[in-house]
């Protein structure tokens, strides 16, 4: 039997290299020059679910209560199939590699970094936030703010954008915008 010290591993600078993050129902099939094909972690919400790989793992944002009540119903008897509108009742996802954002860190993210502009922090922000207070370097791929300041994904033009705040870098950020 291994003894606990040899099971712990040290975190290092490189760890955060091997997690990629994906949000919501972003296409990567032929986008793969701009984005990459490995997705490690997902994150979603109900209205944006969709089925995953069996090694990734289901990131939820839980923006409301029901959303908590949809996860264990997707994954298990497909009961809620509306929130505030209609949402995939059952998703293929691996049960074990589920994770939660917590209301708290949304809360935080909200008031501290966007500055309580806006109704909610999108995922993607979500999702740079916490790869920034987890990693010492970040990439980022694929999406971003056009040269006017409003937010677009790498899929789709999106002209009515919320603002993208730059404050708090740090440097730690690198933004790679593809096409």
């Amino acid at each position: 039997m291994k003894s606990k010290k040899n099971m712990v591993k040290k975190r290092t600078k490189n760890d955060c290299f091997s997690v990629s993050f994906r949000m919501n129902q972003g296409p990567t099939s032929g986008f793969e020059k701009d984005v990459g094909s490995r997705t490690t972690h997902h994150v979603m919400y109900p209205e944006s679910a969709i089925d995953l790989e069996n090694n990734t793992c289901l990131v939820l944002v839980p923006f409301k209560t029901l959303d908590l009540q949809w996860i264990i119903s997707a994954l298990t008897t497909g009961t809620i199939k509306h929130t505030y509108t209609a949402v995939t009742s059952r998703i293929k996802a691996n049960k074990d590699k589920v994770l939660i954002y917590s209301p708290t860190f949304i809360k935080y993210v909200y008031e501290s970094w966007l500055e309580g502009h806006g109704r909610y922090p999108s995922t993607g922000f979500l999702s740079l936030l916490l790869a920034l207070h987890i990693c010492d370097e970040v990439n980022v791929f694929g999406f971003g703010a056009d040269q006017y300041g409003n937010w677009h994904h790498y899929w789709e033009e999106n002209h009515l954008g919320r603002s993208f705040p730059t404050h708090g870098n740090k440097h730690k950020i690198q933004m790679f915008h593809g096409r």
